[in-house]
């Protein structure tokens, strides 16, 4: 493409400019990135470095000296004793949910919570042993981590493998070490929980808080809607009061819900009756809470009545009889600090990897949703790097893995918690249980934890209605839910999630494989360019196909792109290449066969006549094989005119009114229809990134229509994308910047004059043709009358 003075409009603006004018008018730089040395010589150590990277890490130090402690004091008290009084239950049952003893669950909602203060940049989340959602109107995470480390205890430190033959009344009966069994138990998952640790503060560090992203909200709560499924079937032999038997791995749920059923013939009455009037009790008064909830200073903390009440009652009314079991002994005090068993690291790595992921992405969507709430920020990657270090250090305390909890972090953030302040509160809560009441906790019937949970179930149970609102809104959202719900069910949390991952990616590559692909056209005479199908008011532009694809082109697609614009254009452009190219060689036999004929002609006549004669035959013979062959160079060529003297004159290069030069065939020459549009657009708006096959395809798009005499032209390409297809060595003496334009207008008003100017100049060279031809023909026949 030719280039072209800069046109004005009345004002002196510029109108339409390609890339390449607006890389000139703009001055661009090419501004080459910094090489590894350079950025090695700008890290250089200094006072204000190490405060930025001090206050980076350990947010306590920027926000603690500026702490309004006339306003917040009070919210944070009173907000940190009531999340406190929520602990207490909650440690208690989802110790239990993970298959460790009671104390556990204390201890893990007071460390990581304290290693938060320091380190986490959310001002309302609770962090500790997770817990499930209560509240209907908000959806969120439940006790996840909680079953998938029950299942990692499960599967590695089965309770079969802790029988032991004890002989009662001269009787050998086999029966549970329970106590061999908890230390290994707590032994694993302190070792699972270091790793955990450790990957988060790696991921971190590393600057991978983006990772989360993977983890879409249908996957999500896909994910959390079939753990409570487990959590349901977990805890009901603890309301049947029936041994189960424990599996692990694939289709362990089904096999435990199946020997559950088996098994309720020999159902505990009375265990079944505590847990029912348990259920019922807390039900009605978190129905209370909902409806008295504005009224309340804090919420009726249900949870603690009930233990308190349930551990009364059976400590003094002597209900052992009825075989109801309890959770046995609460050691008091604080444990010494352990190193985790190192032998575990292999065998639970996985799991390790799996639940630092989703630990993180709950914690961080609960974070930033009471962050955009309140108005201030919350870092992702310190967040991972404060989740690490709260289970990293928590490890060597007998804790297990943490995130966050919605009910908790609603409570504190209902009852008046502006700060981190309220966490460290509610520690010195549990710090005084754990130190002097836990043991008082000892005659706490198990089924009592077990109606805690499943009532707290009760909101998850509701993402069942995504099922319906996804087949309305997005049924490949539908797919990714369901597939992750029927995955973990099937294969269990562990290999669940990794199916679900792997779907979910695939459903992305679909996605960008099956793009919208659509023709374009101008809106009532406006700029504005849409969807012909569409929009019954957008009208083509005779002469120009504009294409759209509504996803980015990379090698995943890139074929189909190719041929999608093909078959958009309504013409098949590869049939008529092949019609041409079989033209063009039908044409180069013909020209072969008539040149030899006329030098065969041309040494006759040059045998029989004279000097004056030969020089007509050679003037004839230079006017019928002035035709460049086929397939021959093309560059130099000119159009020649016989002068009335008889010699030829050249008139230089001809008018460019098509790609093609003008000595090439052309398809009206060659007897084909040429296409019904003389240029294409491609509006690359959408696209963001392009690949060497992308580059490859577009070059084959570029010479298969310059073939059928199709300019074509990229539209909207981002400064980024241009850089690609530099690197890419995409443009050529074919292709320039001319062919890019900033926009489809542009692109269309660029066309649009240019084609104008065309016919003008075809109709000027037409009549000087007919003018040329019949003063030609006068001067040969006044030529031949003379030699006669």
């Amino acid at each position: 493409m030719k280039d072209r003075s800069v046109e004005c409009n009345p004002l002196g603006e510029p109108t339409v400019l390609s890339e390449a004018e607006i890389e000139a008018v703009g001055l661009k730089s090419h501004v080459s990135p910094p090489s590894i040395c350079t950025k090695i010589k700008k890290i250089r150590c200094s006072c204000s470095l190490a405060k930025s990277l001090l206050f980076k890490y350990i947010p306590i130090l920027r926000w603690l000296p500026r702490y309004p402690v006339t306003e917040w004091l009070l919210g944070d008290i009173i907000s940190g004793f009531s999340v406190g009084i929520m602990h207490l239950p909650q440690g208690l049952a989802y110790a239990l949910l993970a298959g460790l003893p009671p104390v556990v669950g204390l201890y893990t909602a007071f460390y990581p919570v304290l290693i938060y203060f320091f380190f986490g940049t959310s001002r309302h989340i609770s962090v500790g042993e997770q817990r499930m959602l209560e509240q209907e109107t908000l959806s969120g995470p439940f006790a996840v981590i909680s079953v998938m480390i029950g299942s990692v205890t499960d599967s590695l430190e089965p309770t079969g493998k802790f029988m032991e033959m004890v002989e009662v009344n001269g009787t050998n009966i086999t029966l549970v070490n329970e106590t061999r069994r908890d230390a290994a138990r707590v032994e694993l998952v302190t070792s699972l929980t270091f790793l955990v640790g450790i990957f988060q503060i790696a991921l971190g560090l590393l600057q991978f808080g983006f990772v989360a992203t993977y983890l879409s909200e249908p996957l999500v709560r896909g994910y959390t809607t079939a753990a409570s499924i487990q959590v349901l079937i977990s805890q009901l032999k603890y309301v049947f009061g029936v041994p189960v038997e424990e599996y692990s791995g694939p289709l362990s749920l089904i096999y435990t819900f199946v020997e559950i059923c088996a098994r309720l013939p020999q159902t505990s009455v009375g265990t079944l009756v505590t847990a029912l009037i348990a259920m019922v009790f807390i039900l009605l008064v978190k129905i209370l809470n909902d409806k008295l909830g504005k009224k309340l200073p804090i919420p009726i903390p249900v949870e603690l009545l009930t233990i308190i009440l349930s551990t009364v009652i059976f400590s003094f009314a002597n209900l052992d009889r009825f075989g109801i079991s309890s959770v046995g002994d609460i050691p008091s005090g604080m444990r010494p600090p352990k190193a985790p068993n190192v032998n575990y690291f292999e065998s639970v790595v996985g799991n390790a990897f799996a639940i630092a992921m989703v630990g993180y992405v709950i914690c961080i969507s609960l974070g930033k949703t009471f962050a955009l709430k309140h108005g201030y920020s919350v870092d992702s990657n310190q967040e991972l790097i404060a989740l690490g270090l709260s289970n990293f250090v928590s490890s060597f305390f007998q804790c297990y893995s943490i995130s966050c909890s919605m009910s908790r972090s609603l409570v504190q953030e209902s009852t008046g918690g502006n700060s981190q302040v309220a966490g460290m509160v509610s520690c010195i809560i549990l710090l005084v249980t754990i130190l002097k009441i836990g043991e008082l906790f000892r005659e706490l019937p198990k089924a009592i934890l077990a109606a805690i949970i499943i009532v707290n179930l009760k909101g998850m149970f509701k993402q069942f209605n995504d099922i319906c609102s996804l087949w309305r809104s997005n049924f490949g959202d539908l797919l990714i839910w369901l597939v992750t719900f029927v995955a973990t069910i099937l294969l269990n949390l562990d290999m669940g999630l990794g199916v679900a991952v792997a779907f979910s990616l695939i459903m992305v590559i679909l996605r960008t494989q099956t793009p919208h692909y659509s023709m374009l056209g101008q809106v009532s005479k406006t700029g504005i360019y849409k969807d012909i199908a569409e929009y019954h008011k957008a009208e083509e532009i005779p002469g120009v196909k504009i294409f759209h694809s509504s996803a980015t082109v990379y090698f995943a697609n890139a074929d189909m792109y190719a041929e999608a614009i093909k078959k958009k254009c309504g013409m098949n452009v590869d049939r008529l290449i092949e019609k041409k190219k079989k033209a063009l060689k039908k044409q180069h036999k013909k020209d072969k066969k008539e040149a030899k004929k006329a030098k065969k002609i041309a040494s006759n006549t040059k045998q029989a006549s004279g000097s004056g004669i030969n020089n007509i035959a050679f003037v004839e013979i230079d006017m019928e094989t002035n035709i460049q062959e086929p397939g021959g160079d093309q560059k130099g060529c000119d159009t020649i005119m016989t002068e009335p003297n008889g010699s030829v004159k050249d008139r230089g290069p001809p008018v460019n009114l098509q790609p093609q030069s003008s000595c090439t065939p052309t398809l009206e020459s060659l007897g084909l229809e040429k296409p019904p549009f003389h240029s294409l657009i491609l509006d690359f708006s959408s696209v963001n990134f392009v690949d060497t096959v992308c580059i490859k395809t577009l070059k084959n798009i570029f010479k298969d229509f310059r073939e059928i005499e199709v300019d074509v032209y990229l539209a909207g390409c981002h400064d980024s994308i241009i850089t690609q297809l530099e690197k890419g060595n995409f443009f050529s003496e074919t292709i320039t910047k001319h062919h890019l334009f900033a926009s489809v207008h542009d692109a269309v008003t660029y066309i649009s004059m240019i084609h104008a100017e065309n016919v003008l100049q075809m109709n000027t060279v037409s009549s000087h043709t007919f003018l040329f031809i019949q003063l030609e023909t006068i001067l040969l026949d006044d030529h031949t009358w003379t030699y006669a």
